[in-house]
């Protein structure tokens, strides 16, 4: 079955996959929700000057796009290291209508991002290198000496891809967080924080974006002093 397109509440595109009967985003602003989770709690909450980032599921490529357009706002040179094991096809991601909602810097920006080759380091803009990882979560072996500050985790929920949610994944996602380390996801489900917290992470449960009443935030357990920086 083909996807089918979705406009949610502020006019930003989401993309409904009948197979799963699960969406990328949510349908109260997928924009909206990608800003709020993880570029404010996640990629304006931690304090590094050079955040190497982590994201599980680079879908669409929306908050990809949102990071780089605040790596260019701050003037903060970041990098990107999104993975994913099925790519959505060009003739998809060319019907989406992020750039066209946001600015002219913003469709320069994800035509970029869409265009760059998979599984090698490309400098999307001045201050952005984005690495996108064509490959699957649970098999690769993550290099340690280049451990990420912040961990987008936006996989599809425990209830649809549980694979992705399981204590050895998070484990693995932990260690190769750093020291100070932030995870943010959507989710805020119970059993996601529970298993979060045995992996040593410093769990805290979050207001969430529209439609939702919560979702959650984790610091690496030795840097708890930042859940003081809401």
């Amino acid at each position: 079955m083909k996807p089918q397109f979705i406009t949610t509440s502020d006019g930003s595109h989401t993309i409904y996959l009948p197979e799963m009967d699960e969406q990328y985003h949510s349908v109260n602003g997928a924009v909206t929700e990608s800003n709020y989770v993880y570029i404010d709690k996640g990629y304006l909450f931690h304090e590094s000057k050079t955040p190497k980032i982590f994201e599980v599921g680079f879908g669409t490529g929306l908050n990809c796009l949102l990071t780089a357009l605040m790596a260019e706002q701050q003037k903060r040179p970041t990098t990107f290291y999104s993975i994913e094991k099925y790519p959505l096809k060009k003739e998809i991601t060319d019907q989406l209508n992020y750039g066209e909602l946001i600015s002219e810097e913003a469709q320069t920006l994800f035509k970029n991002i869409h265009d760059c080759s998979w599984n090698k380091t490309v400098e999307i803009s001045k201050y952005f290198k984005l690495i996108k990882l064509n490959a699957d979560l649970l098999n690769i072996e993550l290099n340690h000496t280049e451990s990420c500050d912040i961990v987008y985790f936006d996989a599809f929920g425990p209830d649809k891809q549980p694979e992705m949610w399981q204590p050895e994944v998070l484990k693995k996602i932990y260690t190769f967080t750093s020291a100070e380390g932030v995870f943010v996801t959507y989710s805020a489900k119970g059993v996601v924080r529970r298993q979060l917290t045995t992996c040593g992470f410093e769990m805290e449960r979050l207001p969430g974006p529209p439609g939702k009443i919560h979702m959650l935030r984790g610091i690496k357990k030795d840097s708890a002093i930042l859940l003081q920086k809401k």
